[in-house]
């Protein structure tokens, strides 16, 4: 499949019938997440609907339809579930990022914390993260890899803010925290759709390292994204990740410089974006690497192309 075809994961879905697929497997993960968190407190009922709403680039539940898909599966409505579970825990978790890092817009509107204060968006957050409990009952052991992954991202935001408090953001520390906070999730995500699918030990593994490679990679072009691109661009508020001491530019540093001035001066005028776009394509090889355990199909082409996408992106 042409890489124009899916450049941007919100263009017209192109004409292959795979593509079709996902799409409309993409808008039943839609319907679901919105089904499942109305609530007759309009606050909570409100809020959940206004940052789902918003949209997002869909890349985690995009990932898993495409594992399914990819390891032989054939009936996705099974798996749509899953994917609006773990699109609904990055979603809670970032309703508590705007609250962390005061930030005012997300996915290109105000940021539930910015229309409903801190004490209703931390509220909301919960809210989304429980209802991710309606949506994996039917799943049985799946429920292990999503809490396992779910208290990784946990952790991975408390050694954040650690590393913040203390001054010591090291590239060590940033790629454990990536790893933990990000890559987690993506990992979930590909390990949960070869499962489905009754993929053996080698092939759901084989995903699951390809989800976390791309997870990484996704993560350091977000900090890139943040240190040069533009608030309309990144449809969220732009800067944070350099105003808490953790963007790209902290990287080569061994320690997180300050104020935000300093941290951007010293990103734009040395390796540290070059050098970030480097690892970042590295990790992308190495994920489509990993696909190198499936058969040649539609569906492992759209999981080459979405980790081009990843590298790619300007937003």
């Amino acid at each position: 499949m042409a890489m124009n075809a899916v450049a941007r994961l919100d263009a017209e879905p192109p004409a292959h019938p795979i593509a079709h697929i996902v799409e409309a497997g993409l808008s039943a993960v839609e319907a679901r997440m919105q089904d499942a968190c109305k609530s007759d407190v309009s606050i909570l009922n409100d809020a959940s609907h206004h940052i789902l709403s918003a949209g997002g680039k869909r890349v985690r539940p995009r990932l898993v339809l495409l594992s399914y898909l990819a390891c032989g599966g054939a009936a996705v409505d099974s798996v749509i579930s899953l994917a609006a579970a773990l699109e609904l825990v990055h979603t809670a978790s970032v309703v508590h990022d705007d609250i962390n890092d005061h930030g005012v817009v997300r996915r290109g509107k105000p940021s539930v914390n910015a229309i409903w204060g801190r004490t209703f968006a931390l509220l909301t957050g919960d809210f989304l993260f429980t209802k991710v409990y309606e949506l994996m009952a039917p799943h049985h052991d799946m429920n292990v890899i999503l809490a396992e992954a779910t208290v990784a991202l946990v952790e991975g935001e408390t050694l954040q803010a650690q590393a913040v408090k203390e001054q010591r953001f090291t590239r060590q520390v940033y790629m454990d925290i990536i790893a933990r906070k990000t890559a987690s999730l993506f990992s979930a995500g590909g390990l949960m759709g070869a499962r489905a699918a009754n993929a053996n030990d080698r092939v759901a593994e084989a995903l699951g390292r390809y989800g976390f490679n791309i997870g990484l990679a996704f993560q350091i072009v977000d900090d890139i994204l943040d240190l040069t691109a533009d608030e309309a661009q990144l449809g969220k508020t732009a800067g944070l990740d350099l105003k808490q001491g953790r963007g790209i530019g902290s990287i080569n540093s061994g320690a997180a410089p300050d104020p935000v001035t300093l941290i951007k001066a010293k990103a734009l005028n040395s390796n540290s974006v070059a050098e970030g776009k480097l690892q970042a394509k590295m990790l992308i090889d190495s994920a489509i690497g990993e696909l190198d355990v499936l058969s040649d199909s539609p569906a492992k082409d759209e999981l080459v192309a979405l980790a081009r996408y990843i590298v790619e992106r300007d937003h």
